[in-house]
């Protein structure tokens, strides 16, 4: 979440002439994550999160995003439920950009994890993707690593000091693309769960945020973002793996849901994968975003280390012991 988009009281009279819910009275812009603009709404006995469509999103895919928030809540997974305005429809336009309305969800993302907590997100990771797959949606994961060519080439490497870090780069994504799985168990998944994805109310999982990159992928994929997002210490300015962290997210969702062994052998590419994702996209949105926007930018470099450190481990067994 951020704030690209400036609003005002003319857009919360529109928002209240165009929503029957409790009449908005204040408003403020959430400044963390990097890709939509987000405001909390308040009424005098409600909370909603007002989103507006941003950069990577493309109009025609937010409907995907709306049935399958509104959908999970009829699984009982915790996660934002949109709002239908007076016409029916999820979108209104704002400053001729598309946005939302959705419910508050109660509680608030930690600043660090525990093992406990790895355990009960393994869990509802595991109850999330048994629940979509009986949902009948689809759209294709824009943000695939076979799909990050054009990222790739659109980053500016500006000084010599940078021509190592490209040759990097561009041998190590060859080298994930060339092994990445050809056939693994796929369905919608939320594709960016990141500690401020994830909610927490008196210590207990309270729910899941943020659905912006849900696509359909491989369920393992899944797991190799968490444990990139959420399964590493920050220790003197470096990154290390904490494979505790690991074993209770995958202990977690073994409780709900198998993991085969084609996804077991996989994982190491998939990490790899992962961590290429982000290092690309926070690069980009590094050198790329303005610098009127309010915002927290991400430092890319946390992506390099976690990359250099899966480069440097091969089997499944690697990440438990």
């Amino acid at each position: 979440m951020a704030v690209y988009t400036k609003i005002n009281n003319k857009e919360i009279s529109f928002i209240n002439k165009k929503f029957e819910v409790d009449r908005i009275i204040s408003f403020k812009g959430i400044k963390q994550g990097i890709e939509n603009t987000n405001y909390l709404l308040k009424s005098k006995n409600n909370k909603f999160i007002l989103t507006i469509f941003e950069k990577r999103v493309s109009r025609k895919e937010i409907p995907f995003f709306m049935k399958l928030m509104d959908q999970l809540n009829n699984y009982k997974i915790n996660c934002p439920k949109p709002i239908k305005n007076r016409d029916g429809n999820y979108l209104i336009k704002i400053k001729n950009k598309s946005a939302c309305i959705v419910s508050f969800l109660n509680g608030k993302d930690k600043k660090s994890l525990n093992s406990k907590n790895c355990y009960e997100i393994g869990k509802m990771i595991a109850q999330m993707h048994l629940s979509t797959s009986k949902i009948n949606l689809h759209r294709k994961n824009s943000m695939a690593v076979t799909n990050l060519n054009p990222l790739l080439n659109s980053i500016k490497f500006k000084s010599k000091k940078f021509i190592n870090l490209e040759k990097f780069l561009k041998h190590s994504f060859k080298d994930i693309k060339k092994k990445w799985p050809k056939k693994l168990p796929k369905g919608i998944i939320h594709g960016d769960l990141f500690i401020d994805n994830i909610f927490f109310k008196n210590n207990k999982l309270s729910g899941i945020i943020d659905f912006y990159f849900a696509a359909n992928d491989y369920f393992m994929y899944e797991i190799a973002i968490c444990i990139n997002a959420l399964c590493f210490d920050k220790i003197n300015k470096k990154f290390q793996i904490n494979k505790q962290k690991i074993r209770n997210l995958i202990r977690g969702y073994e409780n709900i849901k198998k993991i085969s062994t084609n996804e077991k052998k996989s994982l190491n590419i998939l990490c790899r994968g992962a961590a290429m994702r982000y290092f690309l996209t926070r690069l980009y949105d590094y050198t790329n975003t303005p610098k009127t926007a309010l915002i927290k930018i991400k430092d890319p470099r946390e992506y390099y280390q976690k990359l250099v450190i899966h480069n440097n481990l091969r089997s499944y067994k690697d990440y438990l012991k």
